[in-house]
């Protein structure tokens, strides 16, 4: 579960709203697609969620837990793929998984068995003994995700996920989404990949200048706004709030 409860925060000393009021309920077992314009506040919101920034106002919950009262549960609680990459990268990947398992104190025998299943997954296993600044953009992409599910957390947050992936690597990631779904663990993610937000995901919500502008099922929103495919309804709201 994930709650947002008028959560703003604002850049330039007040003088831009990059979140505004923002009030949010994503339910376990969910795949949520956060959707909107560049500049709408999506990372920032992202941001927010795994305690990077600091609301100016408003709380949030990650399984009943409140980021702000107990940061340090929270934050296990979740794996995040930020939109860039944060890695210390004279380490081999196989040493930076390594890290990442300590970090989150997770058992040999269960990290063993994680690293195994993604590095197959993801066709990272004959560069794992690499260091990552040799790694291509796709390569430190899927490295961050593998070691964002190391500890398997209840949350998945992942900030334009797509990015620089292969087809197959894109498959994958999709599948595996929607399989931890399944198990009841929740996945929020943002993308501009308008056509795989619509395939994918149970509920979306479109932000535009930092205002929740929508949330629902994909098929719900698409019925009510007279449109046959999510591109539609995106131009539609987006537009009709510019």
């Amino acid at each position: 579960m994930i709650r947002f409860e008028n959560v703003t925060k604002t850049y330039a000393g007040g003088a831009t709203k990059a979140v505004d009021d923002l009030c949010l309920e994503i339910d376990s077992g969910k795949v949520f697609g956060f959707l909107g314009p560049n500049g709408a506040g999506k990372t920032t919101t992202i941001k927010m969620m795994t305690g990077i920034l600091n609301p100016d106002s408003g709380k949030i919950w990650l399984e009943n837990v409140e980021l702000e009262k107990d940061p340090m549960t929270a934050k296990r609680m979740f794996g995040f793929v930020p939109d860039t990459f944060e890695m210390f990268e004279r380490l081999t990947g196989m040493e930076y998984l390594q890290f990442l398992a300590d970090l989150y104190l997770v058992g040999d025998a269960e990290r063993k068995a994680h690293m195994e299943k993604y590095l197959e997954l993801f066709e990272l296993k004959n560069a794992i003994q690499q260091q990552i600044r040799s790694y291509s953009h796709g390569m430190k992409q899927k490295l961050q995700i593998i070691g964002s599910l190391i500890h398997q957390p209840r949350i998945w947050i992942l900030d334009e996920p797509m990015v620089g992936l292969d087809p197959a690597s894109m498959h994958a990631l999709k599948q595996e989404m929607r399989a931890y779904c399944e198990s009841g663990k929740t996945v929020f993610f943002s993308t501009h990949v308008l056509d795989v937000a619509e395939r994918l995901c149970d509920e979306i919500g479109i932000i535009r200048q930092g205002k929740l502008i929508a949330k629902g099922e994909p098929e719900t929103l698409m019925k009510n706004d007279s449109v046959t495919t999510l591109e539609d309804l995106f131009l539609n709201l987006t537009e009709k709030e510019a």
